[in-house]
């Protein structure tokens, strides 16, 4: 079963799917080997690994670019930030192209315009609804496979308000989005009463010490939601951990003992070490080079 088809049947469930977010490889091995069922590829955490903000810098080529590669590293549905789709209907075309070439299993697009900020900043601003749902349709009927999944996302609800945002969800899905995500509810009665109002599945964004309120996975499952994605968790947590190395390191000049320390070849085996050691062996053997050379 291809991943495109998993993920949808995963949203089809009455389960929420979780995807913590991952920036590259690394990251996205390490949350595929933890068991989730998929990997969402953060813009945030993407610019993050550029040298950027997250304020729209990046090119629709330089996150396809990282999609591609995330989504060769992994067996797992990746989920992966689209952005704005990076221009009009005609660019946003061009993108579900792309990322559908890269290998991902779905997308999502929002309202802002170009270029975006990160949802959990102020002073965002959103494109009149009737050309965000004329570029909704535009993605829908660009995909070739009808098992990649279009996730609308809206972030009206801080410009405009509430009911805005839900209005826009609904007509997202309504011109064949598969997935709602209301971006940045700011109470939690507004958190319950998305999946409440939006006549479809809909995504949680879960982002700590932004906008939304903090909330249980296990609450949100309750509510309704099919999908929750946790961009910054690995991303924010990395900066951090080698804050903290670095400190001891430069304090005390000793090697210091990272969680999880382990040696390179174990390191290594965790990125498939031991099927490309397999295949030098079947290679590079005197009975290999001998069928070789007749």
């Amino acid at each position: 079963m291809s991943t495109r088809k998993t993920f949808r049947k995963l949203i089809e469930t009455d389960d929420m799917t979780v995807a913590p977010g991952a920036y590259d490889c690394i990251t996205a091995t390490t949350i595929s080997q933890a068991g989730f069922p998929a990997v969402y590829m953060t813009g945030a955490g993407t610019s993050a690994s550029l040298g950027y903000p997250d304020f729209g810098l990046l090119t629709m080529t330089e996150m396809v670019e990282n999609a591609t590669r995330i989504s060769n590293s992994v067996d797992v549905p990746v989920i992966a930030d689209a952005d704005t789709g990076y221009g009009n209907e005609l660019n946003v075309v061009r993108m579900i192209r792309e990322y559908e070439r890269a290998g991902v299993a779905a997308i999502h697009m929002e309202d802002q315009e170009f270029p975006k900020k990160c949802g959990h900043l102020d002073d965002k601003k959103v494109i009149p609804a009737e050309d965000y749902v004329a570029k909704v349709r535009a993605a829908v009927d660009a995909r070739s496979d009808p098992d990649f999944m279009i996730i609308a996302r809206t972030d009206s609800r801080a410009v405009i308000g509430f009911d805005e945002a839900i209005s826009r969800a609904n007509a997202a899905l309504e011109a064949g989005a598969d997935i709602a995500f209301v971006e940045a509810p700011q109470t939690l009665d507004e958190v319950k009463a998305v999946p409440e109002l939006v006549k479809g599945p809909c995504l949680l964004n879960v982002v700590h010490r932004g906008k939304t309120p903090s909330i249980a996975l296990g609450d949100a499952e309750k509510m309704g939601y099919r999908l929750a994605i946790l961009p910054t968790l690995l991303f924010r947590s990395v900066i951090g951990l080698c804050d903290n190395l670095l400190t001891e390191l430069k304090e005390t000049n000793v090697f210091p003992s990272p969680p999880g320390d382990m040696s390179p070849h174990d390191a290594f085996r965790r990125f498939g070490a031991d099927e490309w050691d397999s295949l030098r062996d079947k290679y590079n053997t005197p009975a290999a080079a001998k069928v070789a050379a007749e």
